[in-house]
């Protein structure tokens, strides 16, 4: 006969531990000292056992029956309860152990271990620590969206917008890192499309009037001083990459049989690869420079450490010797002037120029498919952009008009 809360109660310990039972093998053990212990016998693989599931009346009679109920479905499956048991204990003890701090910590290690820029990496760690004040030490399979919005909402409310934003991006990093090793199941902050501020944004000062770049681009020609600084200045011109990306430049990222320079995930704003095709123009300033630092790591090495590359400054405070302050020009800017000459140009299509600029496209197919239908095109653009570089540096140039010969007299 099934057992009732009324029995369960009245159950008095006696001489001796006694069962009783309630059906489907499930049971409760009476022990001499008044514990009251549920117990479940079943058959697998045709051995019998036993499964204990816990004490009455902390466990309800009802509690115990689903999880006799339960117990049975999986035996249906081929499923020992017992074994299910364990792996779930181990699963929820990873769980509490793979914290969402330690899988960030891991994954700056590998930032790290791969050549992060340093300044980059420093302010991975600064988000990751805004994070970890929050969910640092919260089971990282449990972060819901709910949760890791309210850490993010956090750091927006202290005016953070960007901070916010990029936090967003980096925690949707550490979400997929445990994904691939087998610590997550999803990623929360995929969820949390527009839910923040969106930051305003600030253009970076450039120029594109077509006789003022001519003039910039004169006035860095004749740069006295560091030769590697001028060189600088010329190849972001004719490549307009980011200023990181060609800080951090190094040799055998360049491919020049082929006219590629091949910028790799780690170094572009966002972590995918990047090619530049290089124009004729960019291939001889890439020679010369050889010449002079080839035997460095980088193409523009700091002075005085060979192995380190030029500082975040050196450009932009090149271009302030130069007269231009920060309203005016920046070393960023010179991807504003191609991208607005290249568009007013009409010879080029708009995602052939958004590509070569290497801004983001949220559908990675469709990235990656505009970057292979593109490539010829963004090639014929580079050496049309580079040549075009050309006129304007000539157009300002005063050319003496020389006296005609006189007549024999």
């Amino acid at each position: 006969m099934p057992l009732t809360d009324t029995a369960c109660r009245s159950a008095k310990p006696k001489t001796n531990a006694y069962k009783v039972s309630d059906g489907g093998g499930l049971h409760m053990l009476v022990e001499t000292n008044g514990s009251r212990l549920w117990r479940q016998a079943y058959r697998f693989d045709g051995k019998q056992k036993l499964i204990a599931l816990g004490a009455y009346p902390t466990v309800s009679l009802a509690e115990r029956r689903n999880a006799r109920d339960a117990n049975k479905a999986l035996l249906a499956k081929g499923v020992d309860p017992s074994a299910q048991r364990k792996l779930d204990r181990t699963a929820a003890r990873l769980a509490r152990t793979n914290t969402f701090r330690i899988i960030a910590d891991e994954l700056v290690a590998k930032f790290e271990v791969e050549g992060d820029d340093p300044k980059t990496l420093k302010k991975k760690k600064w988000l990751v620590d805004l994070l970890c004040a929050e969910i640092g030490d919260r089971p990282i399979a449990e972060i819901a969206a709910p949760e890791l919005l309210d850490a993010l909402k956090k750091i927006e409310r202290r005016g953070r917008y960007e901070s916010a934003r990029r936090a967003r991006s980096l925690s949707g990093r550490i979400f997929r890192y445990a994904i691939v090793t087998g610590r997550a199941a999803r990623d929360p902050s995929a969820d949390l499309a527009g839910a923040l501020i969106a930051p305003k944004v600030q253009h970076r000062a450039s120029i594109t009037e077509p006789k003022a770049v001519g003039a910039l681009l004169r006035a860095i020609d004749d740069i006295d001083g560091q030769a590697t600084t001028r060189a600088a200045l010329q190849l972001i011109a004719l490549t307009f990459v980011r200023p990181g990306e060609l800080r951090h430049a190094e040799w055998t990222e360049f491919d020049t049989d082929n006219a590629i320079w091949d910028i790799p995930a780690q170094k572009m704003k966002m972590p995918r690869p990047h090619k530049v095709p290089l124009s004729r123009q960019a291939l001889a300033l890439i020679a010369a420079l050889r010449e002079v630092t080839g035997s460095s790591r980088f193409l523009f090495p700091q002075i005085r450490s060979w192995h380190r590359p030029i500082s975040d400054n050196t450009l932009n405070a090149a271009l302030r010797r130069l007269g231009y302050d920060k309203t005016q020009m920046t070393a960023h800017g010179f991807r504003s002037t191609a991208s607005t000459l290249l568009n007013e140009s009409r010879r080029w299509h708009h995602d052939a120029i958004e590509r070569q600029l290497a801004h983001q496209d949220n559908d990675e197919v469709r990235a990656a498919y505009n970057s292979a239908q593109y490539w010829d095109e963004r090639v014929r653009m580079m050496q049309w952009w580079a040549d075009r570089l050309d006129d304007l540096r000539r157009s300002g140039l005063v050319v003496p008009i020389k006296a005609g010969r006189r007549s024999a007299t």
